[in-house]
């Protein structure tokens, strides 16, 4: 799809000296750079854990998705350099029937695309996909705001207006490529689980009475996979094979209602307490 509009919108371009079409050209080429990118980190992320990546691949979706938002950015700074010496230099366009049409021709394409991605990223979560819908739906805003561009500067006789719709253009896509790189860095930093998730898991961790010792939870998502780790007091009186066993039904049991997760449970003797795995919070309300 990205290579059928780039021949387009080339054409387009030359007939209509239009920025904002040039700007729509530009995003439909970083378009077809990023999705390669895109496929390239998916393929990486699901290659199953080796003796190097003990914790999977998961992270090069979100090395994908940053290596987007660079692209991203520096298209947009490109195209508001162009808009802003174009709107100094008040040239108009052309030819505004063909830049209509060809814009049509890119909405409808692209919201066929992202109604297919929408469905890909409910299915797999992947943050990449993510990133990639995200760029693609900004391409409606933008190409429609070339038809708008257009009908302005030739129809209504405003001069420069398709020069300000350029800078609008880039401006939306710096935006987009500040909101899209958050994800992606939550998970390089191993930012914890969103607190709804956080507290979905502890509640159902609330149904087995051998977890009311659950202490000092830690988790972080790669990729596709999610994570979680935490201490739990048990009876002194109980043997290593009786609590292993305990805690091993329980992880499958919790890994059964949240797939693609790994659970890690260690295991304390009751009232005991890592401070090297605590936060320094955590410490003054233990000693408290």
């Amino acid at each position: 799809m990205a290579i059928s509009l780039i021949g387009l919108k080339i054409w387009a371009s030359i007939e209509t000296s239009s920025m904002a079409m040039l700007g729509s050209l530009a995003d439909s080429s970083l378009d077809l750079l990023a999705s390669l990118v895109v496929l390239m980190g998916v393929r990486i992320a699901a290659a199953p854990a080796d003796s190097d990546h003990r914790f999977g691949h998961g992270k090069a979706e979100a090395l994908a998705a940053l290596v987007q938002v660079i692209l991203i950015t520096l298209s947009a700074l490109f195209i508001g350099y162009q808009s802003v010496i174009r709107l100094i230099n008040g040239a108009q366009t052309s030819a505004a029937e063909l830049g209509i049409g060809v814009s049509l021709v890119a909405i409808a394409a692209t919201l066929a695309l992202i109604t297919y991605q929408r469905h890909v990223v409910k299915r797999t979560g992947s943050v990449a996909i993510s990133t990639d819908r995200l760029h693609y739906a900004s391409d409606l805003m933008l190409n429609g705001s070339v038809i708008v561009a257009l009908v302005l500067d030739q129809y209504a006789n405003l001069t420069g207006a398709d020069a300000v719709f350029g800078v609008l253009i880039a401006l939306w896509l710096l935006w987009g490529a500040w909101t899209s790189s958050s994800h992606a860095l939550d998970q390089l930093m191993d930012r914890e689980w969103p607190e709804e998730l956080r507290a979905k898991f502890l509640a159902a961790c609330g149904d087995y009475p051998e977890l009311a010792g659950l202490h000092d939870l830690r988790t972080r998502t790669s990729g596709t996979h999610n994570f979680a780790q935490f201490h739990v007091w048990v009876p002194a009186d109980w043997t290593i094979a009786h609590a292993h066993d305990r805690m091993d039904r329980i992880e499958e049991e919790l890994q059964s209602r949240f797939p693609a997760t790994e659970i890690l449970i260690h295991l304390d003797p009751e009232g005991h307490t890592d401070r090297e795995t605590m936060l320094p919070s955590e410490i003054t309300e233990t000693a408290s």
